[in-house]
């Protein structure tokens, strides 16, 4: 996080990234000029809708990405001792050596994260003999210390994943990938698939166990409210690019981007007076053909003249940065909205 004399502890630093998918029809650009900085034992929540590029950007910053997406522009350095490494220049070698290591990734669907066929300690035991250079019988004892870590009854560890429960089988996820005290925990929706008890047990135990070990975290989510909880800072996609980044709780009480005051009342608070509840109208944009200007405009009910034309800047403001016309000295003023009939 910042210190007083304004530097930071930073750990990954991303800048102008930049991931298409390439068919024999023209390349979709799918993230586009994307500048990210995680902190030391921050967590940091990437929000949006389907389609708005937060998994593309996640393979991009941990390398997972497969054809025919290809990560044409951009660096993505790690920090730690010694001189930051770019991600995007490893070999495969070389990035073995840091996987489970140094960066770790939680995927959506646990059943497709875990081998079916094999008990869990030897999926847990695979990993640690490799990077840790446990024993057979260590690594096993070592793999029950780690469902436990999460709840999960260490005597499980000779369990299939199919004989788990989904939430059973999401917090083994979670303990596999702490499995070598990584410095970067990556979690892609890793409570979509379960109910809402269950998701609260997970994201409380994912906060205790980053408070005792210290990791940092970017966690994926298209539910802004959940990361509003969870979150330090929040970064807003859409259209494969960046438009808002804050703190948590700024974003909450004062978005200045549309689309982050649209996501913010499309749920509903627990506390306060009744409103209604109001959705976005029409979908995101298709990333082959974006519309010209703000890619938010023909869904924004603040629209402008600038915004047809021209793509903002993601610019700095008192907390954080927001890519807005709306926004950035003398655009501040007041402007009469523009009508935006999009179907709903």
């Amino acid at each position: 996080m910042s210190t007083p004399d304004g530097t930071a502890d930073v750990l990954l630093r991303a800048r102008g990234l930049r991931v298409d998918y390439f068919d024999r029809a023209e390349p979709v650009h799918a993230v586009r000029d994307v500048d990210l900085t995680l902190y030391r034992g921050e967590t940091l929540g990437i929000v949006g809708e389907s389609g708005c590029g937060k998994s593309t950007l996640v393979t991009a910053l941990t390398r997972l990405e497969r054809p025919p997406a290809v990560t044409t522009a951009g660096t993505v350095h790690l920090h730690g001792e010694g001189p930051p490494v770019d991600l995007l220049k490893l070999t495969e070698r070389e990035l073995r050596a840091l996987r489970w290591e140094r960066v770790a990734i939680v995927f959506q669907s646990a059943m497709n994260a875990l081998n079916p066929v094999h008990r869990l300690g030897a999926q847990f035991a695979d990993v640690l003999r490799l990077h840790r250079g446990l024993s057979r019988d260590a690594a096993w004892r070592r793999a029950g210390e780690l469902l436990g870590m999460v709840g999960i009854p260490a005597d499980r560890v000779r369990a299939y994943p199919h004989e788990l429960s989904g939430g059973m089988r999401q917090r083994a996820t979670i303990a596999l990938a702490l499995a070598c005290e990584p410095d970067l925990v990556v979690m892609d929706e890793p409570t979509t698939a379960v109910d809402v008890v269950m998701q609260r047990q997970i994201l409380r135990q994912v906060a205790r166990l980053k408070r005792e070990l210290g990791f940092s975290v970017i966690f994926i989510t298209h539910d802004l409210s959940l990361l509003i909880e969870i979150a330090d800072r929040i970064a807003v996609m859409y259209a494969g690019r960046v438009v808002e980044t804050g703190p948590a709780r700024q974003l909450y009480a004062d978005p200045r981007h549309p689309y982050t005051a649209a996501l913010r009342g499309a749920f509903p608070p627990l506390r306060g007076p009744r409103r209604e509840i109001t959705g976005i109208p029409g979908s995101p944009p298709g990333l082959r053909h974006p519309p010209t200007g703000c890619p938010f405009h023909p869904r924004c009910p603040k629209r402008f003249d600038p915004c047809d034309e021209q793509v903002p800047e993601l610019l700095a403001t008192a907390g954080g940065e927001v890519a807005c016309h709306l926004h950035g000295g003398p655009q501040e003023q007041q402007h009469e909205p523009r009508s935006t009939n999009v179907p709903g």
